[in-house]
């Protein structure tokens, strides 16, 4: 099972927005996370990249 862990803005450890991610959706400007447990985070953004092998993914957030 490949699970990710998925960043806001920036590959750093205080940028994490959601571990154990098993699904990425992308809806007109958001970018809604599921975790292996079920639970959702919706970010107002862009999905700018996934790499499965590594389990990253990063998403570049919208200002309001």
């Amino acid at each position: 099972m490949c699970l990710s862990t998925v960043y806001k803005n920036e590959l750093t450890p205080e940028n994490i927005a959601m571990q154990n991610v098993m699904t990425i959706e992308c809806q007109d400007d958001m970018v809604i996370l599921t975790d292996l447990l079920e639970r959702q985070v919706a970010i107002r953004g862009t999905l700018i990249m996934a790499n499965l092998v590594e389990g990253k993914a990063l998403v570049r957030e919208l200002a309001d």
